[in-house]
């Protein structure tokens, strides 16, 4: 099976390169590599929940789910900079890029962790996400199933998914799950979801 950005240990040879993300309140650079999801530009579907998705609480923990080298995290740190960010992504090498690009940045207010390594305690004020739908869908069932419940009361969680790759489908079995889902956004055939708030 090919390497995939969601092995823990990527195979590829390191690359580094940068991206830009540009959003209406920000214009950064972040450091990229290969093995780590799309490392030659910020991906489209990240940007529309970044777009579409309200601010964040400014206190609290929030989550993001499947960090990558950061550019959700690293918006939300700079967003709400009285909160804790927590990245989490089983990428050890998308987690040192998330650590670097956060320290670049001047963002103190996030931590870059393996989701093991979270302290089952821990409740979210808010989780944002780009799932790695190519985990397969139960994997990904599993995962939003154990992220979402750990979400505080009245805390939502934000997610962005491709159309043609089951957001619909995806949103139907949130809402069979027990959660409230709304679409929030619809561009260039992304679906932006909030899921919740928690009850």
């Amino acid at each position: 099976m090919a390497a995939q950005y969601f092995d823990p240990d990527p195979a590829v040879a390191s690359r580094l390169g940068t991206v830009e993300l540009t959003l209406p309140d920000a214009r950064v650079e972040l450091t990229v590599d290969r093995g780590v999801f799309s490392a030659g530009r910020v991906d489209p579907g990240t940007l529309a929940l970044l777009r579409a998705a309200p601010d964040p609480p400014a206190a609290g923990n929030l989550l993001d789910l499947g960090c990558g080298y950061g550019p959700i995290a690293c918006t939300l740190a700079r967003r709400a900079p009285g909160a804790t960010v927590w990245a989490l992504d089983v990428n050890r090498r998308a987690r040192q890029l998330a650590t670097a690009n956060a320290a670049a940045l001047g963002l103190t207010n996030l931590r870059v962790l393996d989701p093991a390594e979270v302290d089952p305690g821990v409740r979210f004020a808010g989780l944002w996400s780009n799932p790695p739908i190519r985990i397969g869908k139960e994997a990904l069932h599993n995962m939003l199933a154990t992220w979402t419940g750990r979400l505080a009361p009245g805390a939502c969680a934000w997610l962005v998914v491709q159309r043609h790759l089951g957001a619909d489908s995806l949103a139907a079995w949130l809402t069979a799950s027990g959660w409230p889902v709304r679409r929030v956004a619809s561009k260039q055939g992304y679906r932006v979801l909030q899921v919740g708030p928690a009850r």
